[in-house]
């Protein structure tokens, strides 16, 4: 009988030491799981992350201007720069209207963007410059000059 006595006098002893030891297994797995989370959510997010700029790399937001005077050219342009898939943002008039060649410039300094943008209109990567400004939000501009007739219209 006195072991039986000895038991219960140790019984809340136990309790409170199986209770740290309940408390501590599951702040192990805690600590266990967050340390997995960290080990592999974020290679997948970097991949996310990557194949999203990919994406937006793709989205080339532009200008169309008139560079040669010729009524509605540059809305004209725009539906057919809408259409190859192209975010044209704004249209309007350039400074003058003796543009002879149309250009078309990199506003954001991704040359990439801007020969896409000439190769789809069949400009000459001669007549694409660089004009960067962090004052611009655009990727590219393109100014049509007096020989929108020989750019391509499909």
């Amino acid at each position: 009988m006195a072991e039986t006595d000895e038991k219960r006098t140790n019984g809340p002893n136990d309790l409170y030491l199986n209770a740290a030891i309940g408390f501590l297994s599951i702040l192990l797995l805690v600590l266990v799981i967050s340390l997995f989370s960290r080990i592999i959510y974020p290679r997948i997010f970097n991949e996310r992350s990557e194949a999203d700029a990919e994406l937006i790399s793709e989205i080339i937001q532009m200008e169309v201007l008139n560079g040669c005077g010729v009524p509605g050219i540059a809305n004209a342009y725009t539906s057919l720069l809408r259409s190859n898939g192209f975010d044209v943002v704004e249209t309007g008039n350039f400074e003058t209207f003796d543009l002879q060649e149309t250009i078309v410039i990199s506003r954001s300094g991704v040359m990439d963007n801007a020969y896409r943008v000439a190769n789809a209109l069949g400009i000459s990567e001669e007549n694409v410059i660089r004009e960067s400004s962090p004052d611009f939000y655009l990727d590219v501009t393109v100014v049509i000059g007096h020989d929108y007739e020989k750019l391509n219209t499909e």
